[in-house]
């Protein structure tokens, strides 16, 4: 009788295992067996984290993005070089030069997004600052001012003084960055504020390689 009955147990779980799905496709059926709990939390588990995860890291703030920890790496492996370099002269022939140096610019670019961005938008497209993009400048007439705007401010304080709060080199390259923005505009940032200005001069020839000037008017 025990046997009778343990062999009906063992029948019941087997066909219990091997129970059969009610849909079938092209005369296939699937067994119906339920996923593993651990893949349930799992997934679960999933569900929970990725909500604050997507808002740390793709809320727009900057300096948060796989691309901006990027640009931050590369930035500081490039201020170890910068550390020994001496100090830049903030004068137009230096400014020109590294307009036109991809390595660097990238350092400039690392310096405007945490100091600049508030103002002058993401990548310099305008916000409370003019943008950066097209050809038209309020307190620029040649590359070189935009030195001058940097370390002494303009607009009677609307643009701050940067020359206590960065060191020259720092001035120096993001200016550098400021300037490489220009021809870049898609038309989506801030309307053009101020004149039109001349172009700005060539890449020396030890930046040639670097490409074409930023923009030509």
């Amino acid at each position: 009788m025990s046997d009778h009955n343990h062999n009906a147990s063992d029948t019941n779980d087997a066909s219990s295992a091997d129970k059969l799905t009610d849909g079938s496709f092209d005369g296939i059926q699937q067994y119906d067996h339920p996923l593993p709990k651990w893949w349930i939390w799992l997934f679960a588990g999933c569900l929970v984290f990725a909500p604050p995860y997507f808002w740390y890291y793709h809320n727009g703030t900057e300096g948060r993005s796989l691309a901006d920890q990027h640009d931050q790496l590369l930035a500081a492996n490039l201020k170890l070089q910068f550390s020994q370099m001496g100090e830049l002269k903030a004068d137009r022939e230096t400014l020109v030069r590294f307009t036109y140096d991809d390595s660097w610019l990238r350092v400039g670019r690392s310096i405007f997004k945490t100091n600049c961005v508030s103002c002058h938008g993401r990548d310099g497209i305008g916000q409370v600052g003019p943008n950066l993009q097209d050809d038209h400048y309020k307190n620029v007439s040649d590359i070189a001012d935009i030195l001058r705007v940097l370390q002494n401010g303009a607009n009677a304080g609307a643009m701050p003084a940067w020359k206590s709060k960065l060191s020259t080199n720092e001035i120096v390259l993001v200016s550098a960055y400021v300037a490489s923005l220009r021809g870049k505009s898609d038309g989506s940032g801030k309307p053009a504020e101020g004149r039109e200005i001349a172009p700005w001069p060539q890449a020396p020839p030890e930046n040639a390689s670097a490409g074409e000037p930023a923009a030509q008017g």
